[in-house]
């Protein structure tokens, strides 16, 4: 059998960009030839990443692009927060960003089957789930396209926003998505609040309010009174703005000539249940896999 040397490990590396074990075993199942490891590489990272898809993706990163009147943003998920600082992923979150505002595909699917550096989308994450070893999903993205005014804002990774607005001044619709991503409104205005989310903040206030001892026809207003509360705190327009607090967003448009037509805002990972860990039995069970061993 020819020997395996750290030439040759490297050499493959540099092919194929796979882990240098990955490589490593290729190279050794493959007897040391080169163009047989890269084929053993194709079938063991496709491999992988079939197994990786079982595996919950909570953690990301969201990017956005905007090019004149058209932009983009999408949230790209994994398993862990190491991964989200990865130049490929991250490159890789960029780029089906940049081809949902340019080719506008109708959904996660579409998106996955176009092209993308000689490839497709789909190839080309299921590539990187290989060569990083975490499980990889496009999870949503939001195309914009209009005759008004857009921008983004990206606090960090882990939050992103995209505003359609019309004013003078660009920088109050970064003020508005600044804003946004702080207080984190779930609509425009209070007639856009999701009728499920009232339903659930006034079953909570009905409760709260039973526990009271008034009689009906208070509680009842107390109820109301919690629910046009929460619709203010919840809808855009009506929060305190966060540059003014003596002023509402709706106040602050109206005195600049401004408004905004809609917004988009992805928190990555939010909604998504993930996977508790038990650092202590899964010690148990290596010890106990050892022992049997």
């Amino acid at each position: 059998m020819a020997a395996i040397t750290a030439a040759m490990v490297g050499e493959l590396r540099a092919k194929t960009d796979a882990p240098m074990m990955e490589c490593k075993k290729a190279l050794t199942e493959a007897e040391g030839n080169m163009e047989r490891a890269e084929e053993i590489l194709r079938v063991k990272l496709g491999g992988k990443a079939s197994k990786a898809a079982s595996r919950i993706t909570a953690e990301g990163v969201v990017a956005s692009v905007i090019s004149g009147n058209v932009g983009a943003l999408i949230e790209v998920n994994c398993e862990t927060d190491f991964v989200t600082k990865n130049d490929d992923f991250i490159a890789f979150a960029n780029a089906c960003a940049k081809i949902v505002a340019e080719q506008n595909p109708a959904d996660v699917a579409a998106l996955l089957a176009l092209p993308l550096n000689d490839s497709t989308v789909d190839t080309v994450r299921a590539a990187l789930i290989g060569k990083i070893g975490e499980n990889m999903s496009i999870r949503r993205f939001q195309r914009f396209e209009t005759n008004s005014k857009l921008t983004s804002y990206l606090h960090g990774t882990r939050i992103g926003v995209v505003v359609e607005f019309d004013a003078a001044d660009e920088q109050v619709g970064k003020d508005v998505a600044m804003h946004i991503a702080a207080m984190k409104p779930v609509s425009l205005s209070v007639e856009q609040v999701p009728a499920e989310l009232i339903e659930k903040e006034r079953s909570v206030a009905s409760l709260k309010a039973a526990e009271s001892g008034k009689p009906a026809d208070i509680v009842t207003k107390m109820v109301e009174g919690s629910i046009q509360k929460f619709l203010k705190e919840v809808s855009l327009l009506n929060q305190t703005f966060v540059k003014n607090d003596k002023q509402t967003v709706e106040q602050m448009l109206k005195s600049v000539d401004a408004s905004v037509k809609a917004f988009t805002m992805y928190v990555v990972g939010e909604g998504i249940e993930k996977k508790q860990d038990d650092f202590a039995a899964e010690v148990a069970a290596q010890v106990a896999a050892a022992k049997q061993a």
